[in-house]
């Protein structure tokens, strides 16, 4: 008897940790409850931790929260990879820290100055915007990126 609650408690403990796993790997998706400042932190976070979850998770994340027209310049998922990896925004991945100010708003847009401390410890500025959603849909009145300027260097933090 005391064997086999043994082994059905660890049978329920692996099940929960398999789960767990499941869980920890989605990427999270647009809610209209998600602020924009957060919106901004969701994307950096996963730049920074690239391929924590998987390859190029970071990236996927960061793709999640893209305003459609956005996803309309940069094409589709893989160019998407493509861009962030080339030399304009490479400097994204990976990174070691990066600091959100925003510069201004309105009821359907944000802006944001982003900071960021690449892995070769290069500052790097950008201007970060995101927009309401305002179309009927799943991302009705989400908050999503719509802009993303090229990064001005700021120097070495040594």
């Amino acid at each position: 008897m005391m064997l086999k609650k043994l082994h059905l408690t660890f049978s329920v403990i692996v099940i929960f940790f398999f789960n767990v796993s499941f869980l920890k790997a989605d990427l999270l998706i647009p809610k209209n409850s998600i602020l924009p400042a957060e919106v901004v932190k969701i994307q950096l976070v996963g730049l920074m931790n690239n391929d924590r979850e998987y390859k190029d998770s970071g990236i996927e994340q960061t793709w999640q929260f893209a305003h459609p027209k956005n996803k309309k310049v940069t094409g589709p998922l893989d160019n998407f990879k493509r861009m962030i990896k080339g030399d304009t925004y490479q400097m994204m991945l990976n990174h070691l820290s990066h600091t959100i100010t925003q510069l201004g708003s309105g009821d359907k847009w944000a802006q944001f100055e982003v900071i960021i401390l690449d892995k070769n410890k290069i500052y790097h500025k950008f201007n970060w915007q995101v927009e309401k959603y305002i179309e009927d849909g799943d991302l009705k009145d989400c908050w999503l990126t719509t802009m993303v300027s090229n990064p001005i260097p700021l120097g070495s933090s040594i």
